[in-house]
């Protein structure tokens, strides 16, 4: 962070587009807020531009507001994941129009966008058009290949201008940050040069999750369902492409085995209804398997601090292997063993550094098999699982050294002007 304040002798005047952008008070990932806050401390002016989804519709103008010195620009676009896609791409659409026009007048040195939706593109390119502003684009993820993938985008129009959106968006960009290897490879082979694109995957916040035993410890004692058992966690969004129906699937395979394991969804989603009819159905539900509201940012850490073993889950689908998923950094973050049913980049770290499991997609007795036999190992086995990712997160995935790596690649876009 203090050598990025140092590579300009004036800080700058950075707009932020991200339409789901959350504050450590709200309730998703934070990527965007904990960046911010870093740039804003290295000297350099944010305007974060954004929309608030609840209660959406409500205002037809800005609200502006002071964020930890960041400076938030909130458009009122209802807005939440169990929307059709449709309702969606209306959203969407909503926002970049009005977010185009607030990001041009506001005179940026630097336009930096983050997908998704890939449709953040559009006020990226209006705010820069005609201009030497430089524009940095960040690639969340691979759309439109994820939403054709998981048949969310079949009109053969809507997917010729999703991909002609997705080329005009690269082309126009100085640089492009992208949040895995897989992820800057699928750039790459869109024709943009490698020495443009760097990657900057999801971070841990070290120091957020660095709390006492005894914060866990207090969140086990709020539920009389929890206890001492051993506890595994999804925390996140129910979403489609989630498929957290896999864990309720694992719960009702180790449910009939006997074992004294607790597991809990926390987070919501256009499928938690589905999730929970199927829990009941499976006849696990308030039994070994419980379902929370999503908690803040802030309140995670005590969440994953009680648990014994994290989760991120996917489909099976090929293109999410390159995700950078918040919740796999977190559980770094919180010296938590990690448990994964897909495969790439996050499974070749499990696998080599000894941090958690990578379990079968969709074989349930395997995957039963390997988390009983890791929760009845040795409590010194599963505390140095706990150490080294933790550990991995310090040497790698540092938030700070993440977010100055980004800093610098959006300074460097505004000297190659």
């Amino acid at each position: 962070m203090r050598r990025a304040g140092r590579l300009m002798q004036r800080g700058l005047k950075i707009i932020y587009l991200h339409q789901y952008f959350n504050s450590s008070t709200m309730s998703g990932g934070s990527r965007s807020y904990e960046m911010a806050r870093r740039w804003v401390a290295a000297g350099h002016e944010v305007h974060m531009i954004t929309s608030r989804r609840e209660g959406g519709g409500r205002r037809k103008g800005w609200d502006v507001e002071s964020v930890d010195g960041l400076t938030v620009h909130w458009k009122s676009v209802p807005y939440d994941n169990t929307m059709s896609f449709t309702r969606r791409l209306i959203a969407f659409v909503s926002f970049a129009v009005p977010a185009g026009n607030r990001a041009r007048r506001l005179h940026g040195d630097a336009v930096f966008a983050t997908s998704t939706p890939l449709t953040i593109a559009i006020p990226a390119l209006y705010a820069t058009f005609l201009r030497r502003t430089p524009m940095v684009f960040e690639v969340r993820d691979l759309w439109p290949e994820l939403p054709i993938a998981v048949g969310a985008l079949r009109n053969p129009i809507t997917k010729t201008l999703a991909r002609a959106l997705e080329a005009l968006a690269y082309r126009r960009s100085k640089m492009i940050v992208a949040l895995s290897d897989g992820m800057a490879a699928g750039v790459e082979s869109r024709g943009i040069p490698s020495e443009r694109v760097v990657v900057a995957p999801n971070a841990c916040d070290l120091d957020l999750f660095g709390v006492s035993d005894e914060e866990g410890l207090a969140f086990r004692r709020r539920f009389h369902w929890l206890g001492d058992r051993p506890f595994v966690v999804y925390c996140g969004t129910v979403g489609v492409i989630n498929g957290v129906d896999y864990l309720v699937r694992l719960a009702a395979e180790v449910q009939a085995r006997g074992e004294n394991v607790v597991f809990a969804i926390i987070g919501s989603g256009a499928k938690l209804p589905a999730v929970r009819n199927l829990a009941v159905e499976l006849q696990v539900l308030d039994r070994n398997l419980f379902i929370l509201p999503p908690v803040a940012k802030s309140e995670m850490p005590a969440v994953l601090n009680a648990a014994t073993l994290c989760t991120s889950l996917f489909i099976p689908v090929r293109e999410m292997q390159a995700n950078s998923a918040n919740k796999f950094f977190d559980a770094l973050a919180a010296g938590r063993p990690i448990l994964i049913n897909y495969g790439g980049w996050q499974a070749r770290l499990i696998e080599s550094q000894g941090i958690g499991l990578v379990v079968s997609a969709s074989d349930f007795s395997s995957a039963a098999d390997d988390l009983i036999g890791f929760l009845q190992a040795p409590p010194s086995i599963r505390s140095r699982t706990g150490m080294a990712a933790r550990e991995l997160g310090e040497s790698q995935f540092a938030r700070d050294e993440i977010a100055d790596r980004v800093l610098t690649t959006i300074v460097r876009a505004t000297r190659n002007r």
